[in-house]
């Protein structure tokens, strides 16, 4: 059973993997199907070593896993129900209320900090 305790970790390793961009684009992208570094690197017009990187965190977060495969490793969502949930959290409608500031100067989230230098 699920202590509060372990659920504030899920949420936490969840949050951390989510919060950098790249990391969800490879989250994405192995929605879609197993991926190999050298693939996402290419479709990401990413460095391998910074695919390689982030997929190591992902690992270490729990939502990915790693299976060799001769020279090569495959990376894939961990569990289905991670991969519904996640599907399920692209498809969430977020109410912004955009007259609010935001908080983080180093925002680079598309709408969140309109009218703000260097917000994309």
């Amino acid at each position: 059973m699920l202590t509060i305790a372990s659920r504030v970790d899920v949420m936490n390793r969840l949050g951390r993997a989510m919060a950098d961009p790249t990391r969800s684009r490879i989250l994405l992208s192995l929605l879609e199907a197993p991926g190999y570094p050298a693939r996402l690197a290419r479709e990401l017009g990413l460095t391998r070593t910074n695919v390689s990187n982030h997929l190591a965190c992902l690992r270490g977060c729990g939502l990915v896993a790693a299976e060799p495969e001769g020279r090569q490793t495959r990376y894939e969502i961990v569990d289905p129900h991670l991969a519904a949930a996640l599907t399920a959290l692209v498809e969430v409608t977020l109410a912004v209320d955009e007259t609010v500031p935001c908080l983080d100067p180093a925002c680079t989230v598309a709408g969140c900090c309109s009218g703000r230098e260097g917000a994309l």
